[in-house]
């Protein structure tokens, strides 16, 4: 089984695959800056729930952010420490990259944001092509509005972001920009966990 890991944002969420590569238990909350507390609680609990022990594990995947510094290191330094106590290698994808993910088949670019404060987005835009997923332009932070203008025709946008901008967002997007909504934050740890296997793979 592959372990995936995520504590980017204020949505923390862990995620189990088993050896064919499919999912198996998914477990995602919001998170009141207690990821150090409840992270290891969680991830105890889901390999439990499948009875299944560390030195089970084929890999660990963990979340790269853009994020909250306190929240990444929480994920980082356990899916690192549980990596080496157990042998394990351990795979990686930004943030940006597992919540475009979920998009890649729509033949679409694809721009991922999330809340960077100050009223402002982090973004990263994608390709699309044949079920994977390539960045076109680097990470930016700019205003919602700023950031929805740069953007070319046809573009999927999606993102944690959405969930506090896309009423703002929704009011501005130009033609040939689409906003993925409703926002579901248990999608992107499963990303994450897809993106985790195939590259350890």
């Amino acid at each position: 089984m592959l372990l995936a890991i995520d504590t980017s944002t204020r949505y923390a969420g862990v995620a189990l695959l088993n050896g064919d590569g499919e999912l198996v238990r998914l477990a995602h909350w919001r998170s009141k800056q207690n990821h150090s507390v409840e992270l290891l609680a969680t991830i105890q609990s889901l390999l439990q729930s499948e009875q299944v022990r560390m030195k089970a594990l084929v890999g660990i995947a963990v979340a790269l952010g853009p994020g909250s510094f306190s929240a990444l290191r929480v994920g980082l330094s356990v899916a690192k420490g549980l990596a080496w106590a157990s042998s394990l290698p351990l795979a990686s994808a930004t943030t940006l990259e597992t919540e475009a993910f979920l998009y890649r088949h729509t033949g679409k670019t694809i721009c991922a944001v999330l809340d960077a404060g100050r009223d402002q987005v982090a973004s990263a835009l994608f390709r699309a092509d044949d079920g994977t997923i390539s960045k076109v332009r680097e990470e930016d932070i700019n205003t919602p509005r700023d950031t929805l203008f740069s953007l070319p025709s046809p573009t999927i946008v999606c993102g944690e972001a959405l969930e506090k901008f896309g009423a703002t967002m929704s009011e501005a997007t130009p033609e040939g920009v689409t906003l993925a909504l409703p926002y579901l934050p248990g999608q992107r740890v499963v990303s994450l966990a897809y993106m985790g296997w195939a590259r350890l793979n």
